[in-house]
């Protein structure tokens, strides 16, 4: 597979050859754990799913990490303001995240660390900071001398006012330049705090995920990924600090970040009435999580998503049909593993291989549904077990299609199955009585009642409307 990716390094779309072809390393800004995540933060993890899965068909090895936050000001301030212990908050919105992406058909990563499981890594990496002449110490905090390090700003390509304008936010007096920043601070003793050469103290955010990856990927692998929003400060820091602890190393060769989620055209806010967390969406149906899924998937990672309800349903929409043409092709075998179908233009995998183009992918998906449904409907069964092969392992790479086809049709019912099929054999007597009016009248009821009835060389099935 000849896999092209979007380097935000660069700027430009380059050839992906990984460090080494028989293991592919990457790795993913995750939550911090403070609270339920929110359709901004579901993005990033589906859009890095699909990547991992298109590695793991690429290359025989791969080994994604993606963290997790567990100590930082937001959860310190949650805490208190609920009155909630720390490690009870950080445990409980972890269990939540779990669960939320787990319904987004998000596979667990490889790797998953915690902040506060790597504090010593962290306190290793400010050490050669410090000794190196990168970081200092002031008033109980250790800050990185951004200075020291002439290629700042080069990953996010901001010019010198625009760094100084970003980092005022963080302006205090201990500081040699403005734009330095925190790599360690000083814990009151109702905060979180481990022991170091400076103190009782914390990390800052941006050394964590420096720490993080290079224990688990190593100081140099292929691909970190996270949210555009990332871009600067966070990896800006992540990239000093990590090249200026390890001369001679490379970090990241590629830098891949997903476009911002928008609600209604508008950046989502809790002021604006448009915040929605992932529980939100799943509390829609059973079918929510995947038609969520979908609908990420529809626009490039790359671009703006503006998540809207009537998006939303247009996603399940297109899934009934992916899953109806899976649900008249049950008692069809998948022939696996053969060339791509003639409607494949391109092939599923190459859309995919040509920076991760998932709208086109779907495109070719839809493609393949109305193949098989041309064929279905010309009783022509030759061609079926391959489409239906290409079908599945489409599905596969995008996280969808994974439920059984009846089962997706008869989620969320709430009428008894048993009065659904009651109603069925009602409707065949009458139909055999030659009593329409009242075949159609239960047709019509169960209808109303968001049963759709279809009739088959099998009998009559039934689906949720």
């Amino acid at each position: 597979m000849d896999l092209h990716l979007h380097n935000s390094a660069t700027r430009r779309k380059e050839r992906f050859v990984p460090l080494d072809p028989a293991h592919v390393r990457i790795y993913v800004c995750g939550p911090t754990v403070y609270d339920l995540a929110h359709l901004g933060n579901a993005r990033p993890n589906v859009v890095f799913d699909v990547l991992a899965r298109l590695l793991r068909r690429a290359f025989p090895r791969v080994t994604y990490a993606r963290n997790i936050t567990d100590v930082e000001d937001k959860i310190i301030d949650r805490a208190r303001e609920s009155g909630e212990g720390i490690e009870a908050l950080t445990a409980r919105t972890i269990a939540d995240f779990h669960r939320d992406m787990a319904a987004l058909s998000v596979l667990p990563p490889d790797a998953e660390p915690r902040a506060t499981g790597t504090i010593p890594e962290m306190v290793a990496i400010i050490e050669r900071l410090v000794e190196l002449g990168h970081a200092y110490e002031a008033q109980g905090h250790v800050l990185f001398a951004v200075s020291s390090f002439a290629d700042y700003g080069k990953l996010s390509g901001r010019s010198p006012d625009e760094l100084l304008a970003g980092a005022r936010v963080e302006v205090a007096p201990y500081k040699r330049d403005a734009g330095d920043f925190v790599l360690w601070k000083p814990s009151t003793p109702d905060q979180p705090g481990w022991d170091s050469p400076w103190g009782r103290g914390r990390p800052g955010w941006h050394i964590e995920c420096s720490a993080m990856s290079h224990k688990h990927l190593g100081p140099d692998f292929d691909i970190h990924g996270g949210g555009a929003d990332l871009l600067f400060p966070h990896h800006e820091n992540e990239v000093a600090q990590s090249l200026c602890a390890f001369p001679g190393h490379h970090f990241a060769r590629f830098w891949m970040h997903n476009g911002m989620l928008l609600v209604d055209g508008e950046k989502m806010s809790k002021s604006l009435g448009n915040f929605r967390t992932v529980q939100d969406i799943l509390a829609l149906g059973p079918w929510a999580g995947e038609a969520f899924r979908l609908l990420l998937l529809k626009t490039h990672y790359r671009m703006a998503l503006d998540y809207t309800e009537a998006g939303l349903a247009e996603a399940r929409r297109e899934l009934d049909r992916f899953y109806r043409a899976l649900s008249k092709m049950e008692d069809v075998v998948p022939e696996r593993g053969g060339d791509p179908h003639p409607t494949e233009q391109p092939p599923f995998e190459a859309a995919l291989a040509d920076d991760l183009n998932t709208p086109l992918a779907l495109a070719t998906l839809h493609h393949l549904v109305s193949a098989a449904n041309t064929a279905l409907e010309a009783n022509e069964t030759a061609p079926l077990p391959h489409l239906k092969a290409r079908i599945l392992e489409a599905g596969a790479l995008l996280g969808i299609l994974g439920t059984d086809p009846a089962a997706w049709f008869r989620a969320g019912v709430t009428l008894d199955e048993a009065a659904i099929e009651a109603a069925i054999a009602a409707r065949l007597a009458a139909r055999k009585a030659k009593d329409w009016p009242e075949a159609d009248r239960i047709r019509k009821d169960l209808a109303e009642q968001g049963i759709l009835l279809e009739d088959g060389p099998k009998g009559t099935t039934w689906r949720r409307a």
